[in-house]
């Protein structure tokens, strides 16, 4: 039977116009015998028929016969004497394909730090390269248009955002990441990610290569909502509590507003006299040193004093020395009794002195220390030594 094509009569390729693909499909499904296969050297040629690989070649000038690539020979047309091909031709791009972007909100995470739960995205951009050619055409192609590079990427991120939603929450929940710290942490939620999505994508012929530009970010109202707290935290922990932090922030606050004309009462201002009732005005006596803070500075919920911690209203156990509670009557740790507190009152008025007082607090009245012997009544406030008399009534005109 005579040839109804003469040889090398055309030039199987990419265009130029398409070399960014990362697959391109030949649009002929009918090749001519002799034709020239042209594969450059970051592509592979990939020849199926009904929808499986038949064969593949890799990047150089193939003259299409059968006589030279045997699989060929499956696809000949007898009715043409065998001087046509059906088959389709992929050509696959072998490189990495850069700076492709990804990124969306992850999950909601609790802050192992601070306890609130805030909505973290993550963002960045990832390298795509085809490891299997052969699987990305088989196993992708039902699910996305493989010709369309937009499919491909935008499959691919999806598949790196389901990892990173698992990996994540892990790695806060598990290892105790605090949020406002996970910059730290990226290069090692980088690394597992490429090593995860590998799993994800192997099927389909596809890896992650590498990641850049990659970030953890939080709300803006998250953001600033735990950065308040983290301040207030490590506030109250170095002014022994939160209840010192505020009312020195209430001070601050009514200086401000003075020197302003009233007119800058801050939140913490307010919050501060209201949570004190009224009480805020008389700066607290300094409470014992914080221990040291986890996480960020002040990190948790602040410093609380904890009762027998050594707190000026204790009482200290004479057996064990274990703090407790003012007007305890026996100790919390041993059980021994403890001693009755002092009572120091004013002779002229009654009212409770403080120990080493010289003046009583409600009345002015001197208070002279006596020395008396073991278990007699405590010293009382004397009169001042000379108290001015009263000057006589005025007399009528």
């Amino acid at each position: 039977m005579p040839s109804f094509f003469p040889a090398a009569r055309e030039n199987i390729a990419v265009p130029d116009n398409r070399k960014g693909q990362i697959v391109f499909k030949w649009p002929d499904l009918n090749i001519r015998r002799f034709s020239n296969a042209i594969v450059a050297p970051d592509e592979v040629a990939v020849f199926m028929y009904q929808g499986e690989v038949k064969g593949t070649l890799p990047p150089g000038r193939h003259r299409l016969d059968a006589t030279e690539i045997p699989f060929l020979g499956l696809f000949a047309d007898h009715l043409t004497g065998g001087n046509l091909y059906r088959v389709e031709i992929y050509f696959v791009g072998a490189r990495e394909y850069p700076e492709l972007k990804f990124g969306g909100r992850v999950d909601n995470v609790q802050d192992p730090v601070t306890g609130l739960v805030v909505s973290l995205g993550v963002y960045g951009e990832y390298s795509l390269k085809v490891v299997d050619p052969s699987k990305l055409l088989t196993n992708l192609t039902g699910t996305v248009d493989v010709t369309n590079n937009d499919a491909i990427t935008d499959w691919v991120a999806q598949q790196l955002l389901k990892v990173l939603r698992t990996d994540v929450t892990q790695h806060v929940v598990g290892k105790g990441w605090p949020i406002l710290g996970l910059a730290a942490y990226v290069p090692e939620v980088e690394a597992d990610v490429i090593a995860l999505s590998a799993e994800q994508l192997a099927s389909y012929g596809l890896a992650v290569a590498r990641m850049g530009n990659f970030t953890i970010s939080l709300g803006d109202e998250d953001e600033a909502q735990l950065k308040t707290l983290a301040r207030d935290t490590a506030y109250s922990r170095l002014a022994g509590s939160f209840q010192q932090y505020a009312a020195g922030e209430l001070q601050l606050g009514a200086g401000q507003g003075m020197a302003q004309g009233g007119q800058a009462l801050s939140g913490a201002f307010l919050g501060a006299g209201l949570g004190l009732g009224g009480q805020a005005t008389q700066m607290p006596g300094v409470g014992p040193t914080p221990p040291p803070a986890p996480g960020f500075a002040g990190g948790g919920g602040g410093y609380q004093p904890t009762p027998g911690d050594g707190g000026a209203a204790s009482v200290s156990c004479p057996a064990c020395a274990t703090g407790n509670a003012a007007g305890a009557r026996f100790c919390t740790n041993c059980g021994a009794a403890l001693p009755a507190a002092e009572t120091h009152v004013c002779a002229g008025c009654g009212a409770p002195l403080a120990a080493g007082a010289k003046f009583c607090s409600a009345c002015g009245r001197t208070v002279e220390p006596a020395a008396v012997p073991e278990g007699s009544a405590a010293p009382t406030a004397q009169p001042p030594a000379s108290e001015p008399e009263a000057p006589p009534p005025p007399t009528a005109p």
